[in-house]
């Protein structure tokens, strides 16, 4: 079992230069010991979960499935959100954590924040950030397009509307 300063290690070699954006997940999942599934044919508001499982999981014990219908950037942010409840919250996944409308009811507002949050630091380190907004890349979409994020992500993280 990885303590909490050896995943984070994990997420930071994956974030540090030469890396440029976007960061890529699947391959955070991978060192965290999480098997990664792209499924189809699940509704549209279910984005992913991740379960223990020690047949299809990885190293760990534990998987990840993602929507695959969803778009890209979505499934990358899914992807960030199951690492980061794995990082932070390993003891209360159980059987699984599903992350969608219906489901998240089931968890506390403040693991879904918290998973949340670390999903943007994985996706949108602030030194990479902060590498393109010095070179003078303030767009909102460019920035998005560059992190492969929405949007709307992107804006939230920069504290700016869109």
């Amino acid at each position: 079992m990885l303590t909490l300063a050896e995943k984070l290690e994990i997420v930071r070699r994956h974030q540090t230069a030469p890396i440029a954006p976007p960061v890529q997940t699947v391959p955070i999942a991978e060192d965290l010991g999480l098997k990664v599934y792209h499924v189809q044919g699940w509704p549209d508001d279910l984005s992913g979960k991740i379960v223990r499982d020690e047949v299809r999981g990885g190293d760990s014990g534990f998987a990840i499935f993602v929507n695959g219908t969803h778009h890209v950037n979505r499934r990358r942010f899914t992807t960030a959100h199951e690492c980061a409840h794995f990082i932070l919250h390993e003891d209360s996944i159980g059987d699984g954590i599903a992350d969608d409308a219906l489901y998240r009811s089931m968890l506390s507002n403040k693991m879904e924040a918290e998973a949340n949050r670390m999903a943007a630091d994985i996706l949108m380190p602030w030194h990479l950030l902060n590498r393109e907004i010095d070179a003078g890349d303030t767009s909102v979409e460019s920035l998005a397009h560059k992190f492969q994020v929405s949007p709307s992500a992107m804006s939230i993280r920069l504290g700016v509307p869109y």
